[in-house]
């Protein structure tokens, strides 16, 4: 994000790199983007996305009306699962990533993006960061596997296994699936908050779809400016919360001298749910 790319004007930042979210300075245009966003979201999530987020969505100060104040968002996760939102200007350095999500802190970027924006940005803005990933934040296992996370990657920094360790986070946090007695379903933020990813997910013929495999994900390239062309689809949030709370040393060191997979590779040992066309659409 630059402030040539947005509005706001970039304030300055504390050593943790958060700053104020400013709520009180948002336009009426500001809300009224939240307000379309959120509306299309509405209509499309139910009976798509993981019921657990519906409910952390119900219970928390997450509204049609306009863009939350985090205050508020903060003392209704605290007394839920002890998480808070900070605000920040935008991506920060991955330490500081880490180091808040490791003391239950979700960094929320704090503009949101232009009305010529709503199906596609660069980096995330409020909405996403927002209405993506909080509601979630309410579900105390999930909640636990962020921390985890954040732990995680504080050693994985020191390792030097930084790019297999956000695979994890990409393939999960952001773009997972889940598969749920009534049904597959979404839960990762970077679908949950796209009108055209929540469709595609699961309703395209042409991403993959496999069952969820640790080593495999961390070997896993992926893309940013399309449609995902592979959907790793976990069996429950508690088996990743166990996965989480494993020591990835050893994962690392064997992976080390096995070569990277692209997007869209299909190994023979993959358990397939639902085998793509390989026919994609830019998002």
């Amino acid at each position: 994000m630059t402030a040539v790319q947005q509005d706001r004007a970039i304030p300055q930042h504390r050593s943790d790199f958060t700053i104020d979210q400013g709520w009180e300075a948002y336009t009426d245009a500001e809300h009224a983007v939240w307000r379309t966003l959120y509306a299309r979201q509405e209509k499309l999530l139910p009976g798509r996305v993981l019921p657990a987020y519906l409910q952390g969505l119900r219970e928390l100060p997450i509204a049609a009306e306009g863009i939350p104040d985090f205050r508020r968002l903060s003392e209704s996760l605290m007394r839920a699962t002890g998480w808070q939102v900070v605000a920040v200007p935008g991506l920060i350095p991955e330490e500081a990533f880490f180091e808040h999500l490791a003391n239950r802190r979700f960094p929320a970027g704090n503009f949101i993006r232009r009305p010529d924006q709503l199906d596609y940005l660069e980096e995330p803005d409020v909405f996403h960061d927002v209405f993506g990933h909080v509601p979630l934040l309410m579900d105390p296992v999930f909640a636990d596997y962020m921390e985890a996370y954040g732990k995680g990657g504080l050693r994985a920094m020191k390792l030097d296994v930084l790019d297999n360790l956000a695979r994890l986070y990409w393939y999960t946090v952001e773009f997972g699936l889940i598969d749920t007695a009534e049904g597959m379903r979404i839960y990762g933020a970077g679908i949950v908050s796209s009108r055209t990813e929540t469709a595609f997910s699961l309703g395209s013929n042409s991403p993959n779809r496999i069952a969820f495999d640790l080593e495999r994900v961390l070997r896993s390239n992926y893309r940013i400016d399309d449609f995902q062309q592979t959907y790793f689809v976990i069996d429950s949030v508690q088996s990743l919360l166990d996965l989480a709370n494993q020591d990835f040393a050893p994962i690392y060191a064997r992976i080390k001298a096995m070569p990277e997979l692209q997007a869209g590779e299909i190994l023979p040992t993959d358990k397939i749910i639902t085998r793509g066309t390989g026919t994609y659409h830019a998002a």
